[in-house]
C-alpha cells in the first residue's frame, strides 16, 4: 500500500472512530490548560483532572499562581509525578506570565517554550487546541502509532522527526485533530502492550497488523486444539502410571 492511501485510509477511519477529537484534560481557560499540560508530563489525564480542581480554585489566575509559595503549591500536586519539579515550574511560569506577558498565555510556539517546564510538545498542544494551529505534538502514544501503522518511516526515531513525517503528509486543517485522534487511538485501542488490533478497523492499512499481528492470530488460533491434545495426553498418561503403580505395590504387598 502507498503512503498516501495509508494515509488517507487512517485519517478517514480515525475521523468516523472519534467524530469528538478533543483533549481530556479539564480546563476553563488558556492559563488552565497551560497548567493541566504542564502537570501530564508522565502523567494521565485522569490523574491531572482529580488534581486541577483544587489549583484553579486556590489559584485562578498567573498573578495568583506568581505569588504563590513552593510548599503550598507542592501541597496541592503531591500526587502527581515529579511534583518538586513540578511545582518549580507552575511557579516559575506564572511569574514569567506576569514580567514577560502581561499575565497572558502567548500562542506562538517561539514564545511558550521559554516558559519553565514548557517544551515543543507542550507548546504545540497549547497553539492546536487553544487556536487550532497545524502544529502536531508528539507524546508516546502519537509516537508509538504514528510508527506502528507506518505513518511515518523508521528513520523518524526522535519527536521531532515524527512530528515533521506527520506535519508533511496531514492535510494542514486537520494537523490539530489528528493529533488527538492518534492519542486517543493509542489510549484505548493501540495500546503499548496487547494492542487491541481484533478491534480495529485499520487493520488493512496498517503495517504492525500485517507484519506481526495478523501472524499472531493466526498462530494462536492454530494452537489451541494441539495444545489441549497434548495436555490431555499427558495428564491421561500421569493417571494410568499412577493407577498402574498403586495396583503393583498391592499386588506385593499380597
Amino acid at each position: 500500500m502507498k503512503l498516501a492511501e495509508r494515509y488517507q485510509k487512517a485519517i478517514s477511519w480515525l475521523d468516523e472512530q472519534f467524530p469528538i477529537a478533543e483533549t481530556e484534560l479539564s480546563y476553563g481557560n488558556p492559563y488552565e490548560l497551560l497548567v493541566a499540560v504542564i502537570l501530564s508530563a508522565q502523567c494521565t489525564d485522569k490523574r491531572v483532572n482529580m488534581v486541577t480542581p483544587a489549583i484553579f480554585k486556590k489559584y485562578p489566575t498567573p498573578a495568583k499562581l506568581a505569588a504563590g509559595t513552593f510548599d503550598d503549591v507542592f501541597a496541592l500536586i503531591k500526587s502527581i509525578s515529579y511534583p518538586n519539579n513540578k511545582s518549580k515550574h507552575l511557579i516559575g511560569m506564572a511569574q514569567l506570565l506576569m514580567n514577560q506577558f502581561n499575565g497572558e498565555v502567548p500562542l506562538t510556539v517561539e514564545e511558550l517554550v521559554q516558559l519553565p517546564g514548557v517544551g515543543r510538545k507542550t507548546a504545540n498542544v497549547i497553539t492546536s487546541v487553544i487556536d487550532q494551529q497545524p502544529n502536531m505534538a508528539v507524546d508516546t502514544h502519537v509516537f508509538r502509532v504514528s510508527k506502528r501503522i507506518g505513518l511515518v518511516n523508521t528513520k523518524a526515531t526522535t519527536p521531532l522527526a515524527v512530528e515533521k513525517q506527520l506535519i508533511r503528509h496531514i492535510p494542514r486543517e486537520l494537523v490539530h485533530k489528528a493529533h488527538h485522534w492518534l492519542i486517543l487511538h493509542g489510549r484505548y485501542l493501540c495500546t503499548a502492550r496487547n494492542p487491541r488490533c481484533a478491534e480495529c478497523g485499520l487493520q488493512e492499512a496498517c503495517k504492525y497488523y500485517q507484519s506481526v499481528a495478523k501472524k499472531a492470530t493466526a498462530a494462536k488460533a492454530a494452537s489451541p486444539t494441539t495444545v489441549t491434545k497434548k495436555t490431555v495426553t499427558k495428564k491421561t498418561v500421569a493417571k494410568k502410571a499412577s493407577t498402574k503403580n498403586r495396583k503393583k505395590a498391592t499386588a506385593r504387598k499380597g
